[in-house]
């Protein structure tokens, strides 16, 4: 099984045109569908994120920090949300997130995450439980 991240962005001002008693029942709708998700194993977590006025950037270039209020890039889709799941392939983590409402109101992104063991080999770091075991 390999794990997905499922970047949820929205376009406000889609999201806008949606009446709220219309949206509240999307919002049940997808959280019931993440509750029976998480319940089967497949959900492993799922946040909403605050508005992007709450959004920090950090920014080090050539040894100097920049702290910049709200997202760097510049975009019509915001980074809404994410859920992290398993899949058995990519076609399946995409029948996945077909199964959340957003994507009519933005896109969700569906992408694997790397092994981190793999990658703490390649690397030459230690691993999670050595690193965590030295003082």
């Amino acid at each position: 099984m390999q794990q997905y991240l499922l970047l949820i962005y929205i376009d406000p001002s889609l999201l806008r045109t949606l009446p709220i008693d219309d949206f509240n029942t999307l919002m049940r709708d997808c959280l019931a569908h993440a509750d029976k998700l998480q319940a089967e194993g497949t959900l492993l977590a799922a946040q909403k994120l605050q508005p992007i006025e709450s959004a920090q950037t950090l920014r080090v270039r050539d040894g100097h920090s920049r702290v910049l209020d709200g997202p760097f890039a510049e975009t019509r889709e915001l980074l809404a949300g994410f859920n992290l799941i398993v899949a058995h392939d990519r076609d399946e983590a995409m029948r996945i997130a077909q199964g959340f409402p957003w994507a009519r109101f933005g896109s969700i992104e569906v992408r694997p995450l790397e092994d981190m063991d793999a990658e703490r080999e390649r690397c030459g770091a230690p691993t999670a439980a050595m690193a965590a075991a030295v003082p």
